[in-house]
């Protein structure tokens, strides 16, 4: 029997500072992005913690997969990404990817906003501001590629990501959510002039997509919040999530859920053009 071909492939798991958690399980979320990409027989995997070097292993890589809290592309390598793209790569971004530096507003670093870049162009996202972590509902786009084996709805708790997409006409929906407004509280995460994740019935925000770039494309998937006794900064949760809104010490529940693992396991699928070995 012949073997697949190789497909090369690079995980960037990280936060900012390079090797600080920000506020995430960085080591569980790598262990488990391994674990689901070695399920691929074609999958040869390298390793970052951060962007800084991103082009030397665009030059080898056919598949790109981003955990980051913090680290995103500067503009040279928003560029080199662009190109890469264009070309053929195919680039998968899970939650805090589509985050990136926050400033402070007029010098009080106690609040703060995000600052959208070229990273968020390419990507096709720019997180604004997420409320407490909370339990909601996924709807799912039957028809769409990755949702093979899904239904068409599951409950999750996560933190509810409002991302603003970028370019929405090219943009193929794979997972929304049903939410009227920001329920964050006075002084709770990050701040914003308006909001713009709401898509055009003021109440529906996407979660999840495909967008093709040329002749290869981006995939993002804006669940997957997990933190430890040691990475967590959550103050507090919604009741919906845990009793008495008491943030629990270890928070794992997209990754704990069978649905969010087959989305990412088909979303591995597409970036390797393949399935799984049986």
């Amino acid at each position: 029997m012949s073997r697949p071909k190789p497909v090369p492939a690079h995980l960037v798991t990280g936060g900012f500072p390079p090797g600080a958690p920000a506020a995430h399980d960085i080591d569980y979320a790598r262990r488990r992005l391994l674990g689901l990409l070695g399920e691929f027989e074609n999958a040869r995997t390298t390793v970052s913690s951060d962007l800084a070097d991103i082009e030397r292993w665009l030059e080898r890589s056919r598949f790109v997969v981003t955990y980051t809290s913090g680290p995103h592309l500067d503009e040279a390598q928003s560029r080199a990404m662009q190109d890469w793209l264009e070309a053929g790569g195919r680039w998968l971004g899970l939650h805090g990817s589509s985050g990136g530096r926050a400033a402070p507003v007029d010098g009080d670093r106690s609040v703060r906003r995000m600052v959208k870049t070229s990273h968020h162009a390419v990507l096709g996202a720019f997180f604004l501001n997420h409320p407490p972590v909370r339990r909601f509902r996924v709807d799912v786009k039957r028809d769409h590629p990755l949702a093979r084996g899904l239904p068409a709805s599951f409950e999750t708790v996560d933190e509810l990501y409002l991302i603003e997409l970028q370019d929405p006409e090219h943009t193929d929906l794979l997972l929304t959510t049903d939410l009227d407004k920001d329920p964050s509280p006075p002084g709770f995460g990050f701040v914003y002039d308006r909001d713009t994740s709401a898509l055009a019935d003021g109440r529906t925000r996407a979660l999840g997509y495909t967008r093709r770039v040329g002749k290869g494309g981006v995939a993002y998937l804006a669940l997957g919040h997990c933190h430890s006794p040691s990475t967590n900064s959550q103050p507090f949760v919604d009741e919906s999530a845990a009793p008495g809104g008491k943030t629990p010490l270890t928070l794992r529940a997209s990754w704990e859920n069978e649905h969010f693992e087959t989305l990412v396991r088909n979303a591995l699928g597409w970036g390797l053009d393949a399935e799984p070995a049986s």
